[in-house]
């Protein structure tokens, strides 16, 4: 067994074993000059601190395996058979399983075949590899079962070919590494639920505001500002163009998009944004015991189709167009594209409405489905208080799993 011990000055190693006598590792080094310990540390007479006693065989050996270097204990790279000193700091536990892995893996002698400077655990150096870190990395070392399972899976998938194997060896290895634990990383919706929260709120609080005071804005402003909030409830858009030009190849004009929409990928919808009037969304009379779409939904419907129609239609040579047009607007090398835009039409109140209306009007917006998104103003402030609902619960479980941490 090895036993680390500590100093001011360093640490020594102390070996021992379950052999009748320790003369061996003094005959080793008599003998080659050196003597491997544990198959990770490799020392020298330099490093020897004790001498062989016949009245104490059985004594440890002790070497002198690294020297103290402001925080850390730096074990020389000869030691270690790696290309680069160690440095461990001195607040980490020093034992065996920090260095050796099973069936006499080298823990360093791994990691230096990977990294190319100075190897650093714990402590404060910009390179130094966090203790828990490293803990976690020890787990990734595969066991002796593992390993075995391993050689089995890779024998018996050679030898399947050929002859009828006992089992399915390959299958019962997969089956072991999915049923192994895999590393957690921090939750994400844990560590930025408080910012959502107060995101959303703050998104709902200013579309309140708009909505108790929305003839104070022209219909330029509150589309302006709409587009603010829509861009923060769908983040994948990383642009807004206002007048955006399409090309109507049958009556060989141009036409203005109001505003196009491009997402990270750079493939392009189209948004239409109508301040909420009353009674711009379904009839108020049946027709035939149904509530059918006023003018001013139907035309925006009707609009946004030939928008998408002419992008289509306008395709390859569109997108480059569209993307020389907007070149300084866009990242160097981004292109913007036309694959099967789809809309959003962002109009109306479904407050006030009767269930019976509001049961047609969604029989419309399921019509329209599959190219159109149309989203009433309390459509999204009923979204909005979803995304609250959902942060709020995430946090506040955030909150007591961090009680409960300390």
């Amino acid at each position: 067994m090895i036993e680390f011990k500590k100093s001011n000055t360093g640490v020594t190693l102390s070996y021992s074993s379950d052999m009748p006598s320790m003369e061996w590792v003094y005959h080793e080094i008599r003998k080659s000059g050196k003597v491997r310990i544990a198959k990770a540390f490799s020392f020298t007479k330099k490093e020897l601190l004790t001498k062989f006693d016949q009245n104490q065989e059985e004594d440890p050996v002790e070497f002198q395996v690294a020297t103290k270097q402001g925080e850390y204990f730096c074990f020389p790279k000869e030691i270690l058979s790696i290309d680069h000193n160690l440095y461990i700091h001195e607040d980490i536990k020093l034992e065996r399983k920090l260095f050796v892995a099973e069936r006499g893996i080298s823990v360093f002698r791994k990691i230096n075949d990977l990294v190319s400077q100075p190897i650093y655990v714990g402590g404060i150096e910009d390179s130094a590899i966090p203790e828990a870190t490293f803990w976690e990395l020890l787990k990734a070392f595969p066991n002796t079962y593992e390993l075995n399972r391993y050689a089995s899976a890779r024998i018996s998938s050679v030898l399947s070919s050929y002859v009828k194997t006992k089992d399915d060896y390959e299958e019962r290895y997969h089956k072991y590494l999915n049923k192994r634990v895999s590393r957690e990383g921090s939750n994400l919706n844990y560590l930025f639920s408080e910012i959502e929260l107060l995101k959303y709120q703050g998104i709902l609080e200013k579309l309140n505001n708009m909505l108790e005071d929305e003839n104070s804005y022209s219909e330029g402003q509150w589309q302006e500002e709409l587009l603010q909030i829509l861009l923060l409830l769908y983040p994948k858009y990383i642009h807004v163009f206002k007048e955006a030009p399409v090309r109507d190849t049958y009556s060989n004009t141009n036409r203005n998009i109001d505003y196009l929409l491009i997402d990270s990928s750079g493939n392009t919808d189209i948004v239409e944004i109508k301040k909420p009037f009353d009674k711009c969304i379904v009839t108020n009379r049946t027709y035939r015991d149904n509530y059918i779409p006023l003018r001013e939904l139907s035309g925006t419907v009707m609009q946004i189709e030939k928008y998408i129609f002419y992008l289509n239609k306008w395709g390859k040579k569109g997108e480059d167009k569209l993307s020389e047009y907007f070149k300084d607007e866009i990242s160097p090398g981004f292109k913007i594209k036309i694959t099967n835009p789809s809309g959003i039409i962002i109009m109306g109140r479904t407050k006030g409405l009767t269930p019976e209306q509001v049961q047609d009007f969604e029989v419309i917006k399921r019509k329209y489905k599959s190219v159109i998104d149309i989203i009433t103003y309390d459509d999204l402030v009923e979204r909005l208080q979803f995304v609250i609902s959902h942060w709020k619960i995430t946090h506040d479980r955030s909150t007591r799993r961090t009680a409960n941490n300390h």
